[in-house]
């Protein structure tokens, strides 16, 4: 058994395109997880991740703050408690809101293929 403290794991800066601002660091929560890919990302005011989809399952667990998790067709507002499920194949983004910082858990299938749909 291996137990984390989410206090214990630093945070690193996390640059990657598929951000839509540069404030966002990353912890890797699990990183000996044979199946799974378990990291929390902490995303500043206003910024998101752009549209995309994974191969796979996605489950978001919020921990901090207020965001946007978003598909074509909707916007839900999501804080502190809520968990989402996103099924394979879903054009989705998710981030910040303008006024708030945001922190998520992600768990997927690790080897999942993230494939941007937005530039």
């Amino acid at each position: 058994m291996i137990i984390v403290s989410i206090h214990d794991v630093s945070k690193e800066h996390f640059p990657n395109p598929i951000f839509t601002g540069s404030d966002v660091t990353r912890q890797l929560l699990v990183p000996d997880s044979k199946e799974f890919s378990v990291n929390m990302i902490n995303f500043g005011k206003g910024v998101r991740n752009k549209f995309h989809a994974h191969d796979s399952e996605q489950i978001l667990i919020v921990t901090a703050g207020e965001g946007i998790v978003a598909t074509e067709k909707e916007e839900k507002v999501v804080t502190k408690g809520d968990i989402i499920l996103i099924p394979p194949g879903e054009k989705h983004w998710h981030g910040a809101t303008p006024d708030s910082e945001f922190s998520h858990i992600y768990v997927s299938r690790l080897g999942s293929v993230l494939t941007r749909l937005e530039d």
